[in-house]
């Protein structure tokens, strides 16, 4: 029975998609800047309250990318999202028709049960809404514009972390209000949504400089790298799994070195230092994705426990108890430069979905006493190395207080914890060089279920990455082509690099909420009908349907809810 230490890995993974229309100039979709001042503001903060807690975060360039371009936004006053432009605007009684539907049809969208029904003022904004909606468009009519001055408040309200109500005095006093909202109210919480957003990337790069945190990065757009490489990766694990009538993506390899290239440069120049690790979108690893790891300077990569007991069980491992397999990084032969770290899925998920049904100081125990009974079965002589990687912010809607008194007795046990430490991996590996396990091959999966099926294989799915084929085809016909200027030539790539984003194939299927996959479907086929105007082509006609041709239930309160 093991008797010493053990090893804590923790990772948030923070990602967004492009949202951005980039031939209009405008943000389709306003989660960034939500997530941003709710939870990649809270996140920090409770790190910075736990000086003795270590932690990895990675942050997905086209993500930071957003932030930046919301923070000038905030610093000129020139919108380019629409509910910022209407949280800003300054008379809200003469809004167009177009304007109020959007505020009553974006306003509601959060989680009820932890968003709107703890606050009486915004609860009561939403049950006259729901009365009236009942009667039809003509009743709406008859809100006020006092009455979309507190929701849209409220709605921005309802998005801050629970770390800045405690310490902005701004948020209290509108909350306390709770009514009555005026201009000056309105611009008042604009400037500090401003301020906020602007302090997200120094507070983690201050982090980071102090040995806290360790800061990672994915290539650019958050492409799903192996299936870009080689659709047929995808049969590895599940040997049956269908493919798209196109037989690859045309140089998918390149593509993905590039994408990394560009995410190792903008990390480095983002946050003043070297990116020593990769989390893959998605977990998702293959054998020729680890090999471009290995050409460049990446010391660390990771994905998920399913895609280790693959492997493992391929080779004729894994046939015992996970403490013999799991609790420890990997080197593959085929690019033993590369350490692969592989997440705890049951751990992990807990505080994924779990943990948000229990009292925060429960769930906290509860997730201390898992490592210490890991801890009591490892291997004699062994100190287990137990890492969870989690979305660091598509689930603190669903906790009370945006998980704040979870974090807080979590990181507080684990500060004082006598045999439980917290690690990153960069300094894992420099500690315990001689630690890893050592595998002669990886099937290729990812951190759903060990496999590709979230982004492949239905037939909506397959019809996507058609689409993206042809499109690519296109873009290797012109842009070689010398028609194109240098501008437009990156304006291409670029546009390009948004469609390979993993999350378009995400969402279709007919498992998904059918607004959700609606949604994503239309600003799919934009992007990729934007890269044919760039292009200087016109797009093909499938562009104009939508590629999904199903839709399951809807999500019960869910905006963005990934479920990994």
């Amino acid at each position: 029975m093991g008797d010493g230490k053990l090893d804590l890995i923790l990772m948030w993974h923070m990602h967004q998609p492009d949202y951005r229309d980039h031939a209009r100039g405008e943000f389709a979709l306003p989660w960034v800047y939500l997530h941003a001042v709710k939870d990649y503001v809270d996140m920090v903060a409770h790190l910075e309250r736990h000086p003795r807690v270590r932690a990895a975060v990675n942050f997905v360039p086209a993500l930071l990318d957003q932030i930046e371009d919301y923070a000038q936004q905030f610093r000129t006053g020139e919108w380019r999202d629409p509910l910022l432009r209407l949280l800003a605007c300054r008379d809200m009684a003469g809004l167009d028709a177009a304007s109020r539907k959007l505020i009553l049809a974006s306003c509601f969208r959060s989680n009820h049960l932890r968003m709107v029904a703890p606050f009486p003022h915004y609860k009561r904004l939403h049950d006259l809404y729901t009365v009236l909606e009942e009667q039809g468009e003509a009743a709406l009519g008859y809100l006020s514009g006092a009455y979309l001055s507190d929701l849209i408040t409220w709605y921005h309200l309802a998005w801050t972390g629970e770390t800045e109500r405690r310490r902005q005095p701004l948020l209290a006093q509108l909350m306390a209000k709770g009514e009555g909202f005026t201009d000056g109210d309105r611009q008042r919480l604009l400037a500090l949504l401003g301020e906020l957003i602007e302090g997200i990337a120094p507070r983690y790069a201050a982090l980071a400089r102090a040995g806290r945190i360790e800061l990672s990065t994915t290539p650019a757009t958050h492409p799903l790298a192996p299936l870009l490489i080689d659709f047929a990766v995808a049969r590895e694990a599940q040997p049956d799994a269908g493919l798209p009538q196109s037989p690859c993506y045309s140089g998918g390899r390149a593509r993905v070195a590039a994408q990394l290239v560009q995410a190792l440069a903008s990390h480095a120049a983002r946050f003043g230092m070297p990116a020593a690790g990769v989390w893959p979108a998605e977990g998702a690893l293959s054998s020729t994705l680890l090999h471009i790891l290995s050409e460049h300077p990446v010391a660390w990569t990771a994905s998920s426990e399913s895609v280790l007991a693959n492997s493992l069980r391929r080779e004729g491992g894994a046939q015992g108890a996970r403490e013999h397999f799991l609790y420890r990084p990997y080197r593959v032969a085929a690019a033993p430069g590369v350490a692969v770290f592989f997440r705890d899925e049951r751990l992990s998920d807990l505080i994924a979905f779990e943990y948000s049904k229990w009292h925060g100081r429960d769930a906290a125990h509860h997730f201390i006493a898992q490592l210490e009974a890991i801890r009591a079965g490892a291997p004699p002589g062994e100190t287990p190395l137990v890492t969870v990687i989690v979305d660091g912010e598509n689930a603190w809607e669903y906790y009370p207080y945006n998980a704040y008194y979870f974090f807080e007795d979590l990181y507080g046990a684990l500060e004082s914890h006598p045999v439980i430490r917290t690690t990153t991996p960069a300094v894992y590996l420099s500690e315990n060089p001689e630690r890893a396990g050592e595998l002669g091959s990886l099937v290729a999966g990812s951190w759903v279920y060990g496999t590709f099926s979230t982004w492949i294989g239905d037939a909506d799915k397959n019809r996507a990455w058609d689409l993206l084929c042809a499109a690519k085809q296109s873009y290797d016909l012109v842009v070689p082509s010398g028609r194109l200027s240098e501008r437009e030539r990156a304006s291409a790539e670029a546009q390009l690099a948004v469609c390979e984003s993993s999350d378009w194939f995400w969402w279709f299927g007919n498992y998904n909420p059918p607004h959700t996959v609606a949604t994503f479907d239309r600003l799919y086929r934009l992007n990729l009908t934007n890269l044919y105007a760039v292009l200087e082509l016109a797009p093909p006609a499938q562009l104009l349907e939508p590629v999904s041709r199903g839709g399951g239930s809807p999500e019960a309160g869910g905006t963005m809810r990934r479920a990994h």
